[in-house]
């Protein structure tokens, strides 16, 4: 069989964890900052685990990880 190709947009937002879990960064830091309270942006900041159901679709697209 062939090598699979890993899909490079995926693989810059996605990263796996020690134990092979895939976390992703959280959307809405990008513009219109200064109306979200700062609690909001703190939450932002931190990484969360991918959900079940795209997880399986992201493992296609980042095979060797």
């Amino acid at each position: 069989m062939p090598k699979l190709k890993t899909h490079k947009g995926v693989a810059g937002r996605i990263k796996v964890t020690g134990t092979g879990k895939l976390t992703r960064f959280r959307s809405g830091r990008r513009h219109l900052l200064t109306r979200r309270p700062p609690k909001r942006m703190r939450q932002l900041r931190r990484s969360v685990e991918v959900s079940a159901a795209q997880e399986k679709k992201l493992r296609q697209l980042i095979p060797y990880s």
